[in-house]
């Protein structure tokens, strides 16, 4: 038998026995050959005996009274921290605050440059070509029309 330690709930199940009994009978004989998986079962078997044997103590006449006076009284440690922390956003908070955008504000301004030139309006340079390279140019302007397209259709975009 292939050693059941990897899947744990063979185990369990046999530990409550809750597995049937042909799996319980040949998971036996494995415990007898393994240390490991009889430890287990062992141990499981323990902790189950010991929770059937723990008996809880009887509640009190009051315990929902006191129970839900509790719940009424319960402050999270969140709550806590807000309303110590919200004094502090309300009385100090709104001036602190104004004062962090002053000082923002002031640095951005500071560091504008005082004068900034706008960009000049380049102008068109007219070149003398010659027909030839207008050909030329012309020629491998379709040429790249051509490859677009190309490419196109073989990507399956067109």
């Amino acid at each position: 038998m292939k050693c059941p330690m990897e899947k744990s709930a063979e185990l369990l199940a046999f530990s409550t026995n809750k597995l049937a009994p042909p799996e319980a009978a040949e998971l036996q004989r494995h415990l007898e050959s393994c240390p490991g998986c009889r430890e287990f079962v062992e141990n499981q078997r323990a902790v189950w005996q010991a929770l059937d044997a723990w008996e809880a103590p009887p509640i009190t006449a009051d315990f929902d009274r006191r129970l839900y006076q509790r719940i009424e009284q319960a402050e999270t440690w969140r709550d806590r921290w807000l309303r110590s922390w919200s004094v502090l956003f309300v009385r100090q908070g709104l001036p602190v605050a104004a004062a962090a955008c002053l000082i923002v504000v002031a640095a951005l301004v500071s560091r504008r440059p005082a004068d900034v030139a706008a960009p000049r309006p380049t102008q068109a340079v007219v070149e003398n070509l010659q027909p030839d390279q207008v050909d030329h140019a012309l020629d491998d302007l379709q040429m790249l029309g051509d490859f677009t397209t190309a490419a196109r259709s073989e990507a399956g975009e067109l």
